[in-house]
């Protein structure tokens, strides 16, 4: 009802008459006729009684209602459906520009943010320096983990960790059922590394969220990071992963001297050994 009341009849594109209407915005006949139920129905719905409500009925509700993602997804819960996959709001589309100095303000630490499919979005200088992203290699975390030799040259335990990006990716998969982008990756990486075809093989699955790693640099020698995946509630297409020094090592120093002037000069991208 609140919502309702918000659309003009020449917001929904009908006719105002030009007389002076009773209720505000829209009646429930007119969202009714627009959405295509009834409006005995569309009267039940609004006051909240047990009847049959479908994911198409409410999407079409929710279209006349000019409803934003996250209203969308309420709305679903009101009805006590399970609520769709949350959407980007076009309001929210320049976000990008915020998260990227908040990775930026993250240094000396690697941090990077990938989308849905994990194809890199943006990252910081202490991700070149210590994970080797960078512009010449594929632009997919999950890709670039099983074919850049700078990454696998790096990655202490490489095996162990494979196993377990594999399990999260399969994860992420779950989330988007029959999304042609994720088989499009999965295609592509199994045509690339025999490894990660093995691995998706095994159908094995694990959240995304925190996992411990441990980096053999050229320059510094060993770093302990834990590597954690964040969410954005209003960018719900991207993840920002940000490593963290482990505290009862000498990781964070090495990381300091790495984003100093004469770190940088001999550690952007050579090779371990």
């Amino acid at each position: 009802m609140n919502r309702r009341g918000r659309i003009s009849p020449t917001d929904a594109g009908l006719p105002d008459g030009g007389a002076r209407r009773r209720t505000p915005g829209l009646r429930r006949e007119e969202v009714a006729v627009l959405a295509g139920v009834g409006v005995s129905w569309y009267q039940w719905l609004e006051q909240g009684r047990d009847i049959t409500v479908s994911p198409q009925v409410l999407d079409s509700v929710g279209r006349v209602l000019k409803l934003t993602s996250a209203e969308r997804r309420h709305l679903y819960v009101l009805a006590g459906l399970n609520p769709p996959a949350p959407e980007v709001d076009p309001a929210t589309g320049d976000m990008c520009q915020g998260l990227q100095r908040l990775i930026d303000a993250w240094m000396p630490f690697p941090a990077h943010i990938m989308d849905a499919y994990w194809n890199t979005v943006m990252y910081n200088d202490a991700a070149a320096m210590v994970l080797g992203m960078r512009p010449e290699i594929v632009q997919n975390c999950l890709i670039a983990f099983f074919t850049d030799p700078v990454y696998r040259s790096r990655a202490k335990g490489w095996e162990a960790v494979a196993a377990k990006v594999v399990a999260q990716y399969r994860a992420a998969c779950s989330e988007r059922p029959g999304d042609e982008g994720f088989q499009e990756v999965v295609e592509e990486a199994s045509r690339l590394s025999a490894e990660f075809a093995e691995l998706w093989g095994r159908r094995d699955i694990l959240p995304g969220g925190q996992m411990e790693k441990e980096f053999q640099h050229p320059v510094v020698g060993t770093l302990f990071v834990e590597s954690t995946q964040l969410r954005v509630p209003a960018r719900p297409d991207l993840a920002i992963v940000l490593h963290t020094p482990r505290p009862e090592t000498d990781t964070a120093a090495k990381l300091e001297w790495l984003a100093t002037p004469e770190g940088r000069r001999g550690s952007m991208y050579p090779v371990a050994g």
